[in-house]
C-alpha cells in the first residue's frame, strides 16, 4: 500500500496519527518520494491533498478496525561475538560484521492510530456528489 501517515494534535495537546492510504490513485498517477505536497482540511470530513500543484486528491476517513500499528524498518548488519579462546583469535571479544551475510532488517515501533485517509482523484468541475454516484442520462 502507498501511504504516508501524518501527525495531528487535538485541542487537549494529545498527538493523533492517520494513515495516508492513496492505494486508489496509484493506478493513475504516478508519484515520486520527494514530490511536494501540500495537505488541507485534516480537521473537516474531507481533507485535500495536492500533490506537485498539479493532482488535487479529496479524502475521506475511516475508522480502522481495532488499532492499526506502524513500523519504521532500518537495516542492521549482523554481529558475531567471539566466544571461544583462539590462539589465532586477533579479535577476542569483540564484534565482528560478516561482509558475506546479508543484513538483516530491524523494525520499531513509531505510532498506533486508529483512522486511515482514503484519497481519490477530484475531478475539476465534478462535485463529490456528482463523482460518488454519476448520472445516467
Amino acid at each position: 500500500m502507498e501511504a504516508g501517515l501524518t501527525e495531528r494534535s487535538d485541542e487537549k495537546g494529545e498527538e493523533e496519527y492517520v494513515l495516508l492510504d492513496l492505494d486508489a490513485v496509484m493506478e493513475h498517477v504516478s508519484i515520486r518520494p520527494d514530490t511536494p505536497y501540500v495537505l488541507t482540511g485534516l480537521d473537516t470530513l474531507n481533507p485535500m491533498l495536492i500533490i506537485d500543484g498539479k493532482v488535487k486528491l479529496i479524502g475521506e476517513y475511516e475508522e480502522t478496525i481495532g488499532t492499526c500499528l506502524v513500523f519504521s524498518e532500518n537495516e542492521a548488519p549482523v554481529l558475531h561475538k567471539e566466544t571461544g579462546p583462539s590462539d589465532a583469535n586477533l579479535f577476542s571479544g569483540r564484534c565482528i560484521v560478516d561482509p558475506n551475510q546479508v543484513p538483516s532488517k530491524e523494525v520499531k515501533p513509531v505510532a498506533r492510530l486508529q483512522k486511515v485517509l482514503k484519497f481519490r482523484l477530484l475531478l475539476d468541475g465534478v462535485d463529490d456528489a456528482q463523482q460518488d454516484h454519476p448520472s445516467t442520462d
